[in-house]
């Protein structure tokens, strides 16, 4: 059974996750920091990165233990320390046996809450010994084709990086402003094969739009990602734009959705940035309801991470949870990735 309207059954399963909760032990929560190094470095229009920082919520119960990664992003606002501090705000809440409807009261949208979200979602499919997808009424989760990303570089840089990797179906461009036609040109170049998305992170403007639409169309690139910052993107809705356009950063929640209309095409989903599986799993329905593609991605964290968001890929025309990939080294028992084919996560891992 798919998600079919707003009022999702992941709601519906969410309420029920709380009913459970009368029973059993009540819960004990512990929240760890971590560190990934990243293979080279992550660079977008905003800088660059070389490990990625984790926030791990974990609920132990009746001996199980649940677990939920976070990325507390910059951009938004949200560093670790204020990650640390918003879930001490609702340890007592969860201590105490709140479940993730509750969640969606106490907490805003954001990582902290994420991680939370879905530690509760793990625990309670260990509890009842069902995959998670269950508890959410979906369809069980098949192996899927990820982006794989070229961090922002020159164009030089950027067409030998994504040689390299020419192998793989679907490429994801960081692109930063100056020099982006010539970075586009040069990796089609390198790769004429592959399947091409644009990720400006918020770096064009309305002066230089058109002529990056019209590189991006020459080029067959298959999907542009915000391409002005949030907040400054009303012009899309006077122009028109030969290849769909995706909102990332303009996006968290549905709430956001009805602003978004005739100014984009589809979504990119992100659980870090909705607040949890649970609000994500609301919010695809919602945007399929009002006519939006849906994209599934992922900041760049471990396979912990990328797991829950694993249950959405069916529901999305382009999937971008490449982020363990872009790691020197994963968790343990993490994601199985095939090339760019990656697979749905073992109950081991998550869910």
């Amino acid at each position: 059974m798919g998600i079919t309207t707003t009022e999702t059954l992941a709601v519906a399963a969410a309420v029920l996750i709380d009913a459970i909760w009368t029973r059993g032990a009540m819960p004990r929560l512990s929240v760890t920091v971590e560190h990934f190094p990243i293979a080279g470095s992550f660079v977008i229009s905003r800088g660059a990165k070389t490990q990625a920082a984790v926030v791990v919520a974990t609920i132990e119960a009746d001996g199980l233990r649940g677990r939920g990664e976070c990325v507390p992003y910059g951009r938004y606002g949200e560093s670790i320390d204020r990650v640390l501090t918003q879930i001490e705000d609702v340890r007592a809440s969860i201590e105490a046996g709140a479940g993730n409807a509750d969640l969606q009261r106490l907490m805003p949208r954001a990582a902290a809450r994420n991680a939370l979200d879905c530690a509760l979602w793990d625990l309670e499919a260990k509890r009842r010994a069902i995959p998670a997808y269950r508890l959410a009424g979906l369809k069980p989760p098949n192996p899927v084709i990820t982006a794989f990303t070229i961090s922002l570089g020159t164009a030089q840089a950027m067409a030998a990086a994504a040689q390299a990797v020419g192998h793989r179906p679907l490429l994801k461009l960081k692109l930063g402003g100056p020099g982006d036609l010539e970075r586009l040109a040069a990796v089609r170049a390198a790769v004429p094969g592959c399947e091409l998305i644009v990720d400006a992170n918020e770096a064009w403007s309305a002066q230089n739009l058109m002529e990056n639409f019209q590189a991006c169309a020459e080029h067959g690139v298959r999907l542009i990602e915000q391409p002005l910052p949030a907040g400054e993107d009303s012009v899309l809705a006077d122009m028109a734009h030969p290849v769909p356009i995706c909102a990332d950063e303009s996006c968290h929640d549905r709430q956001d959705l009805a602003d978004l209309r005739g100014r984009y095409d589809a979504v990119n989903v992100k659980l870090d940035k909705a607040g949890g599986l649970t609000e994500a799993l609301a919010l695809v329905a919602e945007a399929e309801r009002m006519g939006f593609e849906v994209m599934i991605g992922s900041m760049v964290g471990s396979s912990l991470g990328v797991a829950p968001a694993l249950l959405l890929a069916g529901k999305a025309r382009f999937v971008d949870l490449d982020g363990p990939l872009l790691l020197a080294k994963d968790r343990p028992k993490g994601l199985l990735y095939e090339g760019s084919l990656v697979h749905p996560p073992a109950p081991a891992l998550w869910g």
